[in-house]
């Protein structure tokens, strides 16, 4: 058989390929030629972009207030300053109305006290100040001894009566940093706190009246 040369064959298009390998010839009658089948129209519409959904609205958080943390006390208040006032006198107050120093009731001498109880090394017999050096002094004394408890009691809470109570036992008896009173409050003992006020009762080993009267006023005011 003579070989087939491909090369010999006219191009056909795809329509005439496509009849010879199915059979063009036996179709069904109504059959539609290929070439005459319509081609529907498609509709190449550019698909429209889609809107992007909106970004969810932020929800707000209610926030929780914060509960505001009361400031430690540092300075006495003006009952504090009233007790001590009450206490100490501004004693020895001349005609000329200079005030001079005194000698402890107690010893009869040392510590020598002028003014608003001040004491220390540079009072002593024949010290004479005026008033207001008396009262600039006892400024000056209650910021120290006010600053000193603040010290002793750290952040142990403390309301102004504590504190000013505590300021007028430490004015007097100097013994803020070594009293069971003071470790009695940092632990929040206040009841026990108060019972340790009367036992600084003494002076030179006896009891004075003066003072078991102090000690009242100041556990009374602690309580308060």
């Amino acid at each position: 058989m003579t070989g087939f040369d491909r090369r010999s064959c006219p191009p056909r298009s795809f329509i005439e390929t496509l009849r010879a390998i199915i059979g063009s010839t036996s179709r069904p009658a109504g059959d539609k030629d290929l070439d005459e089948v319509p081609v529907p129209d498609i509709d190449l519409a550019p698909v429209p972009e889609r809107t992007p959904a909106p970004a969810p609205a932020s929800v707000a958080v209610a926030s929780v207030p914060r509960v505001a943390r009361r400031a430690p006390v540092h300075r006495i208040g003006p009952e504090g300053i009233a007790l001590i006032k009450r206490f100490e006198g501004c004693a020895r107050l001349r005609p000329d109305g200079l005030v001079e120093a005194y000698p402890d009731p107690c010893s009869g001498g040392d510590p020598w006290t002028i003014g608003w109880g001040s004491t220390g090394a540079e009072i002593g017999p024949g010290t004479v100040w005026t008033q207001a050096e008396c009262d600039a002094r006892f400024e000056a004394d209650l910021a120290r001894y006010a600053a000193e408890v603040a010290a002793a009691i750290g952040d142990a809470p403390t309301t102004q009566a504590q504190f000013d109570a505590l300021v007028s036992f430490h004015y007097n008896t100097g013994a803020i940093a070594r009293a069971t009173l003071t470790r009695r409050h940092r632990a929040c003992d206040h009841a026990g706190a108060a019972r340790e006020f009367p036992r600084w009762n003494k002076a030179a080993g006896r009891v004075v009246r003066g003072l078991v009267r102090r000690r009242a006023a100041e556990a009374a005011l602690y309580l308060s």
